[in-house]
């Protein structure tokens, strides 16, 4: 197990949260974002360092209002506001003076506290207030060990954005992905985990194995990914606490593309024998694989509705890659793509409302999405490659791929990116190096 590891275990469990600091009713509260329009101006809201008795506590206040300034900006429906604007200082424990927040154009302000506890933990606290309405929206206190601040950090970002747009956040959460290093025709490739933002970066993997798709399970605790290790391509399933993993089945031929299913207790994947590629799903309980396709075409990536009852996979059946679904317990399959071009990597949203996809199209890679009828299909950005779309938590935002052309036996850069579902607001995600194939957990809490 890796001291990083330990720690988010320990974090988890010592994280409690203590009380709800007299929210006001929504009924009064006046301040909201429509994201469900196409464009969005963003929100000016002030977010001043947490207050802090002494020079730790002070600190760890200065370095929260950091993060939650730079997950908020990142989500593009917000504008965090320059200190150096600030008239008030708040860090000296009086309430807020609406007229000074207004003065500088603030609609939303925040203000937290931190306070060192007898053994050792942090006491934090923060409050949302409307500055127009001369309100407060919302207030929290929360009990946490003193490296878990930046965790901390990620819920009152998410609280932030919950209350103010309607919608659940994504800043707790993790990303798990492929680390690409090497000249083409070496190219190593690793399991890596870090947070949403970059931050708290680890390798899983030494890389003497090749490793390719990975996949959060809904606990987050587990990760199913292909493996080479042994010389055979294999499905394996890896514990991120303990570093314990194991292969799923010693099935003939080649296991890819697995994906959890919504409960946890299945995985999906295809299995290649024969020339042809089938899609099964393993319980993982009794270890029973059961058959979900049967044929010789290639049906493979397939994924999950959010409530476990149909599938969608991308299949050449037809003669060209094309999006298809069916029950999950297998059964006839209905095609839903018919755009111009070739259609793979399936991904159902957790909303369940839409499909985000690759799409190879006259030389172009494109993501979109579609409804799960195939009808509404939208094409959010193009590139020489873009691929692999992952949803964040709150199916409001995807991340993916994009490659750059190689040369003179070079392998091609590969870097994250996220996007909007309008298809604006898209952004870099940070990394140490390539990456490629990410996936994105559930809310860790």
């Amino acid at each position: 197990m890796t001291r990083s590891s330990r720690m988010f275990g320990a974090a988890r469990m010592a994280m409690v949260t203590l009380a709800l600091l007299l929210a006001a009713s929504p009924a009064f509260a006046q301040l909201r974002l429509d994201v469900t329009r196409g464009k969005v101006e963003p929100m000016p809201i002030a977010i001043p360092p947490f207050a802090g008795g002494g020079a730790d506590e002070s600190k760890a206040g200065r370095d929260i209002a950091q993060v939650v300034s730079a997950d908020l900006e990142r989500s593009g429906l917000f504008r965090p506001l320059d200190p150096q604007s600030f008239i008030q200082n708040v860090s000296a424990g009086e309430g807020p003076r609406f007229a000074d927040w207004r003065q500088i154009n603030a609609q939303a302000l925040v203000t937290g506290s931190m306070q060192g506890q007898g053994d050792g933990r942090y006491r934090v606290e923060f409050r949302l207030w409307d500055v127009g309405a001369e309100q407060q929206l919302a207030g929290f206190a929360y009990t946490t060990t003193r490296q878990n601040w930046r965790r901390i950090a990620h819920i009152i970002a998410d609280e932030i954005y919950k209350r103010i747009t309607g919608e659940d956040g994504y800043f707790d959460t993790r990303i798990v992905y492929i680390a690409e290093s090497g000249p083409a025709e070496r190219r190593e490739k690793r399991l890596a985990l870090m947070d949403q933002d970059g931050a708290n970066h680890q390798y899983l993997t030494d890389g003497r194995a090749l490793v390719l798709t990975p996949r959060f399970s809904p606990s987050a605790q587990e990760i199913t990914y292909l493996s080479y290790a042994g010389g055979t391509p294999r499905v394996y399933l890896r514990n991120i606490d303990s570093g314990q993993q194991e292969a799923l089945g010693d099935f003939p031929g080649m296991t890819f593309a697995p994906r959890f299913s919504p409960e946890g207790n299945r995985i999906v994947f295809s299995r290649t024998q024969n020339g042809a590629s089938n899609i099964y799903a393993l319980d993982l309980r009794t270890r029973q694989p059961l058959r979900l396709t049967d044929g010789n075409a290639i049906d493979t990536t397939p994924s999950y509705s959010p409530d476990g009852s149909r599938i969608v996979f991308n299949s050449d059946r037809g003669g060209s890659q094309q999006l298809y679904v069916m029950n999950a317990s297998g059964g006839e399959a209905k095609r839903i793509s018919f755009g111009a071009g070739k259609y793979g990597t399936p991904v159902w949203s957790p909303r369940g409302d839409l499909i985000a996809f690759t799409k190879i199209d006259g030389g172009s890679f494109y993501i979109g999405v579609m409804r799960p009828d195939g009808s509404g299909e939208r094409l959010l950005t193009e590139d020489f490659l873009v691929e692999g779309p992952t949803w964040a938590p709150n199916g409001r935002v995807l991340m993916y791929f994009r490659g750059g052309r190689s040369g003179g036996g070079r392998a091609a850069s590969s870097r994250l990116f996220t996007i909007d579902l309008t298809g604006g607001n898209q952004r870099e995600v940070n990394t140490p190096g390539d990456a490629s194939d990410p996936a994105w957990s559930p809310l860790l809490r």
